[in-house]
């Protein structure tokens, strides 16, 4: 029943709303990884605010094998973009730190340092700047909390991976960007490979609530529970509560 053609022009008049309302005339910032989610959000803000109001940034952590692949959609879309190279502002944290970090600390750096550059570029271009997680990946967990899981406005965090792709191909993208290996760029593993199943079991239970495999079942509904946090509001004390004045 998903008809990609009318989630992506329902899309894309969301995505003018938003920014009718929280930036006329603002540009869109997206960080460009090359793959199926960067490449989809970047082409939906170009049909919805037109190419020069998106500006891609491409930040690569020292050398980065699959960079032509991010710069294959810049090219694409035609774009205005920068490289950020982050190793260093990496590397240099990583030094002054008073003591050793923990491997998961390691693994989410640079994508907080990712993040803390896209607010450069959008705070320095009237920007606002995109959120380009998606569903499956958000329902588990695998996204870094003010790294790659920040953004100002978010067009496929309610699409599944399965639907990012299929509006993908309705935008016209390349078939080598909609079908890239997901890769975090960080653990040096790809996606499946860190979350032991693949992305086609996750977006059915996700959409159907059936999986055939009991404990892919198990795996999935313990990662979707503990990270609940990541995907609410930060908590906030409320003295009124207290005091009984609500």
């Amino acid at each position: 029943m998903f008809d990609p053609l009318k989630i992506k022009n329902d899309c894309v008049a969301w995505i003018r709303d938003f920014f009718e309302t929280n930036g006329n005339g603002c540009n869109a910032v997206v960080g460009i990884s090359g793959g199926k989610d960067s490449s989809t959000v970047a082409a939906l803000c170009v049909e919805a605010l037109g190419k020069e109001r998106v500006i891609g940034v491409l930040m690569p952590n020292g050398v980065q094998p699959d960079i032509d692949m991010a710069k294959t959609l810049i090219n694409h879309l035609g774009i205005q973009h920068y490289i950020v190279n982050i190793e260093t502002a990496v590397e240099s944290l990583k030094n002054n730190i008073p003591f050793e970090l923990s491997k998961q600390s390691r693994i989410n750096l640079p994508a907080r340092i990712r993040m803390a550059a896209l607010y450069a570029v959008s705070q320095s271009h009237n920007g606002r700047v995109a959120n380009t997680c998606n569903l499956s990946e958000d329902w588990v967990g695998y996204a870094t909390r003010y790294g790659d899981g920040a953004g100002d406005f978010s067009p496929c965090s309610n699409l599944t991976v399965q639907e990012v792709k299929a509006v993908g191909r309705v935008l016209g993208l390349p078939e080598m960007l909609i079908e890239k290996i997901p890769i975090d760029g960080l653990s040096g593993k790809t996606d499946e490979e860190n979350l032991g199943f693949s992305y086609e079991e996750l977006d059915s239970y996700i959409r159907t609530g059936k999986i055939a495999d009991s404990t892919i079942k198990e795996k999935i509904d313990h990662l979707h529970k503990i990270n609940q946090f990541k995907l609410k509001p930060i908590p906030a004390y409320d003295p009124k509560l207290e005091i009984g004045l609500l």
